[in-house]
């Protein structure tokens, strides 16, 4: 898979449409007209997530903004608390491919320890 800076955005949030769906993967929302789709990085940047498609998933810009730095699976449980359908699977699975990513190209340590983490609490 090629690195997000390959892309434009508007590219790479189509990319992540076509594989997560035309919903956000956090609270459900269909996107439309009023629900802007945005990409959301499942390890933040600050967490030392890269800036791949590997590591976005399709949100919404309310879920992506309120979400900030904290971990997938933090979140996670706090939609869930607000009753939102969370996509755990589709989580797990980007975790797992982006752990996958690492594991070809190398580097990324910061990210290594905190997929780990994240995939502990999300894949019980």
């Amino acid at each position: 898979m090629s690195t997000s800076g390959e892309l434009s955005r508007a590219d790479r949030l189509a990319e992540r449409m076509a594989r997560d769906g035309a919903a956000c993967v956090w609270c459900g929302r269909e996107f439309g007209r009023l629900v802007r789709p945005t990409t959301d990085h499942l390890v933040p940047r600050v967490k030392g997530g890269p800036s791949w498609l590997e590591n976005e998933v399709a949100a919404c810009s309310r879920c992506n903004r309120a979400r900030g730095h904290r971990g997938a699976a933090d979140w996670a449980d706090e939609c869930e608390r607000q009753g939102w359908p969370v996509d755990r699977a589709r989580l797990v699975l980007t975790l797992r491919d982006l752990s996958a990513a690492i594991a070809t190209r190398g580097g990324q340590r910061k990210a290594r320890a905190q997929i780990a983490s994240q995939l502990r609490r999300l894949d019980t």
